[in-house]
């Protein structure tokens, strides 16, 4: 059967819309049903529907006889390394503060797959069970801290990094590990309100970390989004890096013999890969598909453009802070700029068209083919529907930025006038 509710990436919308209370009470009975009533973890990023939504969440899991352990604002990593028969995060990563979601953990902290989350789907209408109890973990995320610096730790005495948290769960988290270590620490976008997750800061907008970089001196700046799976950087001049960059700083420095990436991954890094005799794993969109592809072959690293990064040595999914621990241990005393040279990316135009109805129409499939035969292997045309917001995503690549925004401009106004009524 097709999944009605789950996306990409867990369960995700506007709360009140799309998300109701209801629905999330739920995904938390029918999740613990499906878990086999046990221990059900459950954490939460800082938007303020998310005290309603453990609320819920938690009444479904004690509502199908399950023990709720709930263990407070967590970066969602934490709630996948600490899952118990079941690990569920109550985020809607990098989207906007009105909207928030539902992310399920096996007991080994992996993401669902499709047939587990159409299982889960099956089991929505399950009558409330028994009584379970609840439980709170006081300590979860010293836990999660000590597991880190444990893996991913390295001496950072002298570093100077500026540490944005997008006003999400690494706020009381990311700093203190920083200056743990050792490093110089200035803290951006750390003082969450229920309203600003995400809001001009972190991943999703690294305008105000590359201020406070230009502004001072650093040697490196650091972006989470709101719930911590995704790092993005900015190098020591405040120009950015992507996931790309940051993916093939740590290939190398790793001296992996595979790297699980998206079809979104620029053709520089696949040609960097291939002279370095790095085999390049390619899935679709989604860091739970480069996790399956990363597990299938023994893979130990892969990730996103958008900066998921996962890294298997020492962890169970894509940590932001540990891919960022990586990336300062990766410098060993080197320039940010320089390792990013490495990677020469051919030039990218993105857009996201706003559309009123799903699916692809077949005289935008027909186009995107003909206009990618004309590249000829010069570039590059990717066009698919987002599987958290209303918007097609339209990415083109080609050897010039005036071609590559040329055609990407075509594609989307194609985009926007079949599907935008």
């Amino acid at each position: 059967m097709a999944r009605q509710h789950f996306g990409t990436d867990g369960v995700r919308g506007i709360v009140g819309e799309s998300l109701t209370l209801d629905l999330v009470e739920r995904l938390g009975r029918a999740s613990t049903a499906w878990a086999g009533r046990g221990r059900v973890f459950v954490g939460r990023d800082t938007r303020g529907s998310g005290p309603a939504l453990e609320d819920a969440v938690v009444e479904g899991i004690v509502s199908a006889g399950g023990v709720a352990v709930c263990g407070g604002v967590l970066p969602t990593p934490a709630v996948a390394l600490l899952a118990q028969d079941l690990g569920i995060v109550l985020s809607a990563s990098h989207n906007p503060p009105e909207y928030n979601g539902v992310k399920f953990f096996t007991s080994e902290g992996h993401k669902l797959s499709d047939e587990q989350e159409e299982a889960i789907e099956a089991l929505l209408e399950t009558p409330a069970h028994a009584r379970g109890s609840v439980e709170i973990a006081e300590d979860a995320a010293a836990g999660y801290v000590a597991h880190l610096l444990e893996h991913f730790g390295s001496d950072l005495t002298g570093l100077r990094v500026a540490v944005d948290c997008a006003n999400g769960a690494f706020s009381a988290i990311a700093p203190a590990v920083f200056e743990q270590l050792g490093a110089q620490v200035t803290t951006v976008a750390a003082t969450p309100d229920g309203t600003n997750i995400n809001v001009g800061c972190g991943a999703t907008d690294l305008g105000l970390l590359q201020e406070v970089v230009r502004a001072g001196t650093f040697d490196l700046g650091i972006a989470f989004d709101g719930d911590g799976d995704r790092m993005l950087a900015v190098d020591e001049t405040g120009e950015p890096l992507d996931g790309d960059q940051i993916l093939a700083i740590l290939a190398l420095a790793k001296g992996v013999d595979a790297v699980a990436v998206t079809t979104m991954t620029n053709l520089g890094f696949h040609r960097l890969m291939s002279e370095r005799g790095i085999r390049v794993l390619t899935t679709d969109v989604g860091d739970r598909h480069v996790l399956a592809a990363m597990r299938a072959e023994g893979a130990v690293l892969g990730g996103e453009q958008s900066g998921h990064l996962i890294t298997l040595d020492g962890h169970v999914t894509g940590d932001g802070l540990a891919a960022a621990l990586l990336v300062c241990r990766a410098l060993d005393g080197g320039s940010l700029a320089a390792a990013a040279a490495v990677l020469h990316r051919l030039p990218q135009a993105k857009q996201n068209v706003r559309v009123s109805r799903p699916g692809l129409p077949d005289a935008v499939v027909e186009e995107v083919a003909r206009l990618g035969d004309e590249l000829a292997g010069r570039g590059r045309i990717l066009v698919r529907p987002s599987g958290t917001e209303p918007v097609v995503r339209v990415l083109v690549e080609a050897e010039s930025e005036e071609e590559a925004a040329t055609l990407c401009g075509k594609v989307a106004s194609l985009v926007r006038s079949e599907l935008d009524d």
